[in-house]
């Protein structure tokens, strides 16, 4: 039982569950735009994930704490070097055009984490209500662009759509985590459930999944695809709605970060009937 609880911890703490779920949102892309499988894309987006989130959560703790690591921090640094090499080799893969189309998200990735507003001693997490747009927009990028331009699909109205829905729907799976988090941000950084409170924040995210539901209606998608999204929908805003301040450890990282990985095994589920 010991030993679960490690193998589970160091599976959250380093990144590889969110992996998962932004592995599993390339996948969706490929079925909605009927992509053929892309294995080197799909790994280095998945190495890249665990890279930057790791860099994000963890850069500044190694640097103020260098010399007293924990022995898990220690292990998450030493697997995420290693993620990052795999990054490396199978970027090397890629088409040219796709690694220039990654820089700036990449970027904002780096800002992310890196001070360099007001003095050099502000990032971009730390500017009001940008963090979740951030987040949003590098998801969307990476999961619905970039496996795009891969497969050499033009720029159109369907690839904007579902670029749209994909960045309404990362907005609402960071509402549970800015819920939890509402007690320890800073009163400087103002996320959506400190300047509005946690039921209003409930009713917009609502609406956004309503909006994200809309779309999958608009995008060109077959049956099968919309009775997975409608599963997806519904967990989506039972999961929302029952979020609190006060939640379980694992309640939005593993559960709510669950949901990606959930649709794309339903999608394929229903192809698979």
């Amino acid at each position: 039982m010991k030993f679960l609880k490690i193998f589970i911890n160091f599976y959250l703490n380093a990144s590889i569950h969110v992996a998962l779920a932004v592995f599993s949102l390339v996948k969706i892309t490929e079925q909605y735009f009927e992509l053929s499988l892309h294995q080197n894309l799909s790994i280095f987006i998945f190495f890249s994930t665990i890279t930057g989130y790791n860099f994000v959560k963890y850069a500044g703790v190694a640097k103020l704490h260098h010399r007293s690591l924990t022995n898990n921090l220690k292990v998450i640094q030493v697997f995420s070097f290693f993620c990052f090499l795999a990054m490396c080799f199978y970027a090397f893969k890629l088409q040219k055009e796709t690694l220039l189309f990654t820089l700036p998200f990449l970027l904002l990735t780096f800002l992310y984490a890196v001070p360099f507003l007001s003095g050099f001693d502000k990032t971009l997490r730390e500017v009001s209500y940008l963090k979740i747009v951030v987040v949003a927009i590098v998801w969307a990028g990476f999961t619905v662009l970039i496996p795009c331009v891969e497969a050499g699909i033009q720029f159109n109205f369907k690839l904007f759509l579902v670029m749209l829905q994909r960045f309404l729907i990362v907005v609402v799976l960071i509402l549970p985590f800015d819920i939890r988090d509402v007690k320890y941000d800073a009163i400087s950084l103002q996320t959506i459930p400190k300047k509005i409170g946690v039921e209003k924040t409930k009713r917009v995210g609502l609406t956004l999944m309503i909006l994200a539901l809309i779309l999958e209606y608009a995008i060109n998608v077959n049956g099968i695809s919309k009775n997975a999204f409608m599963i997806f929908f519904f967990l989506v805003i039972i999961l929302l709605m029952r979020s609190k301040i006060n939640q379980s450890k694992y309640y939005s990282s593993f559960w709510v970060e669950s949901l990606p990985i959930i649709w794309w095994l339903f999608l394929l589920g229903f192809r698979n009937l």
